[in-house]
């Protein structure tokens, strides 16, 4: 069975938030257009709230508005919420015991940041024996710095795409996904 897995689409990634990425309003309404085929497919839905627990946190603070999921890909009473504290969405969660108890094995993974909590989550998805399809144009990250440099974000957008297209996933459009419906269950 597929599941979608909604990481981390939260407002304090958006434009007023307190960690905003390139590109978050439209990965958002791409992952707002899978999530709706998935809910007329009666397909699995499930999304990864990520909540700030160190005391240095800038962004994802508990009680703020910035940690709620963006009103575009919010969660229907119906669908998982699995909450984490570290990049990787499996790291001290419930999520391997419910996709296994669910008899979920295919994952069409989308959202926020590429470069971090969606590598983390896909590779060690991949590692757990699932096979991943990750929508490119549903994810969105920021630059970085490295020795003094900025990489930007698009660079290093696809630069983690490109890495996790290889061997951990297949990355796909979000045009493709759509035109892969149905989706077997």
């Amino acid at each position: 069975m597929t599941a979608l897995l909604i990481i981390d689409i939260q407002n304090d990634y958006f434009e007023d938030g307190a960690m905003p990425l390139v590109g978050a309003l439209d990965a958002s309404k791409n992952a707002k257009i899978v999530l709706e085929k998935f809910r007329i497919h009666n397909l699995p839905v499930i999304h990864i709230q990520h909540i700030a627990l160190k005391p240095n946190a800038t962004f994802f603070l508990p009680n703020s508005n910035g940690v709620n999921i963006h009103n575009s890909v919010y969660p229907l009473p119906t669908e998982k919420v699995i909450v984490k504290h570290f990049p990787n969405s499996f790291i001290e969660t419930e999520l391997l015991e419910y996709l296994k108890t669910s008899k979920i094995s295919d994952l069409t993974i989308c959202g926020m940041m590429t470069h971090m909590c969606i590598d983390a989550t896909t590779r060690a998805a991949k590692d757990f024996g699932f096979n991943c399809t990750l929508i490119g144009d549903a994810c969105a990250t920021k630059s970085l710095e490295i020795d003094g440099q900025t990489i930007n974000a698009a660079s290093v957008h696809y630069s983690f795409l490109a890495a996790l297209n290889y061997h951990y996933s297949s990355v796909k459009s979000t045009k493709q996904i759509l035109s892969e419906f149905p989706i077997q269950s």
